[in-house]
C-alpha cells in the first residue's frame, strides 16, 4: 500500500524532503490552503512554481525519489468569477434561484464546461514536476452545487463527475495517460449516478466528517461516511483507490489557524485505519501534514513522522 505526506506550499524545504525520501514516505502532495480563499492560493501556488529556487526543491525531492502530487479545490479558480457580469449563465443558481458566482458553476452549461476544461489542461501544464494523477477538487463547502433547472436533476457528486470528467478529456489530449481523482467528500461522499465507464476517474475517499461532525447527528454523519466506502468502490474500483486523511493534519487540529497548536498524533488510531483501509482494498492513503512546518518546529520542534511510515509495512 502506498502512502503520501501533504503539507502547504510555503512549508516546503530541503529538510522536509530529506525527512520524507529517509522514512520512506512514497509522495510528497502540495497542497494549497482551502476554503473562500482557494483561488488566490492557487494562484500564489503557481507564481513559485515559475521560480527557479522552488522548482529546485521541486526537483530535489523527485531526485530522491518522492513522486510529486499537487491537491487543491480548483474550481474557484478554473471558473474566473470575473466572467460572471458578462457570463452569469455560466455561474450555479443558488437554492434561491439565483445565479451567483460564489461556489462550483454550472455543469450543464456546455460552454462553461468547456471553459473549466480548458483551463484545467492549463493548470496540469503548469503543475511542475507532477505525475499523471490530478487532484482538481469542486469548491469546499457544504451546499455549494448548482440548483438550475438542468442541474437540479443531478446531485453534487453528479455533478463533480461531469466536470472532472470534461476536465481529464480536455488534459489528455496533452498528456495522454493523465488520471483525475474524484474527490468523495462532505456532498460528494455519495456515488455518482451518472453512467461509468473506464474514464480514467479514480476514487479519493476524505473522511472529514469523522475528525469535524459535531452535534446531535455527528455518530448519524461519521456512520453514513463510513458507510460510503463500499459503494464508493463498487462505482469506481479498487485498484486505484485512494484515501485522503487527517491523521497529521495539525492545521485542522489547530482550527486552521496560526500559531499552530502542539500536535498529538492517535497512533493507535492511525494504525487501525491503514489496517482497514487495506482490507477494504484501498492501494493508497496519503494524510495532509500541514501546519508541521519551520514555525511548528520553532515551538514545539519536529513532529515524529516515523509512526507513518512503519503503519504501512
Amino acid at each position: 500500500m502506498k502512502n503520501g505526506m501533504i503539507i502547504h506550499p510555503g512549508e516546503l524545504s530541503k529538510k522536509w524532503i530529506d525527512r520524507l525520501a529517509d522514512a520512506g514516505i512514497d509522495t510528497l502532495g502540495i497542497h494549497p490552503e482551502g476554503g473562500s480563499g482557494a483561488p488566490k492560493t492557487l494562484e500564489r501556488l503557481i507564481s513559485l512554481l515559475g521560480t527557479p529556487e522552488y522548482r529546485a526543491l521541486i526537483d530535489y525531492a523527485r531526485s530522491r525519489g518522492l513522486k510529486i502530487e499537487y491537491e487543491c479545490h480548483a474550481a474557484g479558480y478554473l471558473m474566473d468569477k470575473s466572467l460572471f457580469d458578462s457570463h452569469p449563465e455560466y455561474f450555479r443558481m443558488n437554492s434561491e434561484g439565483e445565479r451567483t458566482p460564489d461556489w462550483n458553476f454550472c455543469v450543464s452549461n456546455p460552454d462553461a464546461l468547456s471553459l473549466f476544461a480548458k483551463r484545467a489542461a492549463e493548470l496540469a501544464l503548469a503543475l511542475y514536476g507532477s505525475g499523471k494523477d490530478f487532484y482538481f477538487w469542486m469548491d469546499d463547502g457544504r451546499g455549494i452545487h448548482c440548483n438550475c433547472p438542468k442541474c437540479r436533476s443531478l446531485s453534487p457528486s453528479d455533478q463533480q463527475y461531469i466536470a472532472l470528467r470534461a476536465a481529464l478529456c480536455e488534459i489528455r489530449r496533452h498528456i495522454s495517460d493523465a488520471r483525475m481523482a474524484y474527490l468523495a467528500y462532505i456532498d460528494t461522499i455519495a456515488p455518482p449516478t451518472v453512467s461509468h465507464s473506464d474514464s480514467g476517474l479514480f476514487l479519493e475517499y476524505a473522511p472529514f466528517e469523522k475528525y469535524t461532525a459535531r452535534g446531535e447527528d455527528r455518530e448519524e454523519r461519521i456512520a453514513r461516511e463510513k458507510a460510503m466506502i463500499a459503494p464508493l468502490l463498487d462505482y469506481f474500483g479498487r485498484a486505484d483507490a485512494k484515501v485522503l486523511e487527517y491523521w497529521y493534519d495539525n492545521s485542522l487540529f489547530s482550527r486552521w489557524k496560526k500559531p499552530p497548536a502542539r500536535f498529538v498524533l492517535n497512533e493507535n488510531a492511525m494504525v487501525d485505519d491503514v489496517r482497514e483501509y487495506r482490507e477494504m482494498g484501498f492501494s493508497r492513503a496519503s494524510t495532509f501534514a500541514c501546519f508541521l512546518g519551520e514555525d511548528y518546529e520553532e515551538l514545539y520542534g519536529e513532529a515524529d513522522i516515523l509512526p507513518f511510515a512503519k503503519a504501512f509495512e
